[in-house]
């Protein structure tokens, strides 16, 4: 029943917390933290938060869809300044927090500063997307900051596994560690598009042999990412590499034959899925903290008061360590990218110091570092007891409210007065796919007009119901104007409601297949395809 009770207390904190963060206009996270520890101090549920319980539920399912969801064309586009921030800076982060923290607090062994400094360097992408509402940012750098938080986890936990194993050896090898990161690395990602790929080629045959249910159909997409994910960890690989790996698996995968309602039901369940995890991750963090509060006097073994400071400080130090070196690391890969293409391609992000202080403010830390953080072991080989192991928690959660914060007021300030790019307008592109769209609805509509099977009569009607459908694309093609004037389906006979379906699905056809050569970017043709989805459930399938 504790387990029930917390479940039901988390997802109502969720609720409440949408309301308060509107009303307060604080970030959601710190709202979502601040009811978790409400509910801890009512006494109403309290439970031990078991990391790999916790990896398992709710990061599977958060990466898959993050990975389904974020553009390709961004991937695509920014794919070198998401692997120097997911791969280069984390090792960056990794080697010198580690030095920083053991000079810091000599307290904490260099193996163990290790281990906590690769926790720290993963970045959380909810976190990053709830301040990022409450403090807009270019788009092509949100999509950056998204890639690099859906694949950085991967490269801190590694890092974190490596220098745990040195603390329970008492060794380190350098080519052991990179030959296992690379078999980590690849290996997840191999699982990860060739499970998903699987599914979605069996799948289409499937559907193509014996019909298509939608509830099937939705109920293997929330399997995938638990699959994936359990067959990766059972095989010493990377489970959360591989779950991100699917869903981008997915967003490239155009062969599941949906129709138009399940792609609608599809995203109703995912949308829900997202809300009820995201939250709930934030409220068990925040139920985590007064425990781990309580705890400060006894770990470092001082009186409160003086235990909160030094800890406080310590928290500091570290949180302005952390953005110093992000600064750093991103200000030297723009100059990098300025000295070997002077007269080149346009960097990722502008070059002046007030937008590199945003990706440096930006890198906010969440549920991952606090995750991984619970997994360091409790006793060493020889039975005693993990050195600086409860200081390490602490920290770690110290340091993921403090960057939250810091995240919350920073950036505002940061960006305050600074004059966002122009996003370029994708009315052409779009425009263009329209007029591709309409056409191709007129040539299949006219097509089911050269077949008509019934006697004169019934051919008199298909041709006036043909004319009434194809008026609307016709105004189209002559006045090059965005969107189809579709009527609404009441009152439509079942014979103009068959040809309607017949020129949506060429019209979405077109857009899916060809939007690409028409400029469209990933995020407008999923808006187009779900507008016309829109239009198809309403004359039914």
């Amino acid at each position: 029943m504790e387990v029930i009770g917390l479940v039901l207390a988390s997802l109502l904190a969720v609720v409440v917390s949408s309301f308060l963060a509107r009303a307060t206009r604080l970030p959601t996270p710190l709202v979502q933290m601040a009811l978790g520890a409400l509910i801890f101090q009512s006494h109403l549920t309290s439970a031990v938060l078991d990391p790999q319980v916790f990896f398992l539920l709710f990061l599977p399912p958060l990466l898959f869809l993050d990975g389904w969801r974020i553009p390709k064309d961004a991937l695509r586009q920014d794919a070198d300044a998401i692997l120097r921030l997911a791969l280069g800076l984390v090792l960056f982060t990794v080697l010198g927090m580690g030095l920083f923290i053991h000079s810091l607090i000599p307290a904490i062994p260099l193996g163990v500063a290790f281990a906590l400094a690769a926790v720290l360097s993963p970045t959380d992408p909810v976190a990053v997307s709830s301040i990022a509402a409450h403090a807009p940012l270019p788009k092509r750098l949100m999509h950056i900051l998204q890639g690099e938080a859906l694949l950085n986890d991967a490269t801190g936990l590694v890092c974190m596994r490596f220098a745990v194993a040195a603390v329970l050896a008492g060794s380190f090898s350098l080519p052991q560690a990179v030959g296992s990161f690379v078999w980590v690395a690849l290996a997840g990602v191999g699982i990860g598009v060739g499970i998903t790929a699987s599914i979605a080629w069996l799948s289409a045959r499937t559907i193509a042999r014996f019909g298509h249910d939608a509830d099937e159909q939705i109920l293997i997409t929330l399997l995938i990412p638990f699959g994936v994910y359990l067959l990766a960890d059972h095989l010493g690989c990377s489970g959360i590499l591989a779950a991100a790996a699917a869903g981008i698996t997915m967003s490239f995968m155009n062969v599941w034959p949906w129709q138009a309602t399940t792609r609608l039901r599809r995203t109703a369940v995912w949308d829900t899925l997202q809300l009820a995890a995201n939250g709930s991750v934030f409220v068990l963090l925040g139920e985590q903290l007064p425990a781990l509060i309580t705890a400060v006097p006894r770990t470092l073994q001082r009186p409160a008061p003086q235990a909160a400071l030094q800890l406080g400080l310590w928290i500091a130090a570290i949180v302005v360590a952390l953005v110093a070196l992000r600064f750093v690391w991103v200000w030297v890969a723009l100059a990098l990218v300025r000295l070997h293409n002077p007269a080149g391609t346009e960097p990722p992000v502008a070059s002046g110091w007030r937008m590199v202080l945003v990706m440096a403010l930006a890198g906010v830390r969440g549920a991952v570092t606090l995750a991984g953080v619970f997994t360091l072991p409790v006793l060493l080989a020889d039975g005693s007891a993990f050195p600086a192991r409860d200081l390490s928690i602490l920290l770690a959660a110290g340091v993921i409210v403090l960057s939250l914060v810091l995240a919350a007021v920073a950036l505002p300030i940061a960006l305050r007065g600074h004059s966002l790019p122009v996003e370029p307008s994708h009315q052409p592109a779009r425009d263009a796919a329209l007029l591709a769209a309409a056409q191709a609805a007129v040539r299949a509509v006219e097509g089911e007009l050269a077949s008509p099977s019934a006697g004169p009569a019934d051919a008199r009607r298909f041709e006036r119901a043909v004319q009434r459908v194809l008026e609307p694309y016709r105004q189209r093609i002559a006045r090059h104007e965005r969107g189809a004037v579709v009527p609404e389906g009441a009152g439509v006979s079942e014979l103009e409601r068959g040809l309607r379906l017949v020129a949506l699905r060429a019209e979405r056809e077109e857009i899916r297949v060809h939007g690409s050569e028409y400029g469209l970017d990933d995020t407008v043709l999923r808006n187009m395809v779900s507008e016309l989805d829109h239009q198809e459930a309403r004359y039914g399938e």
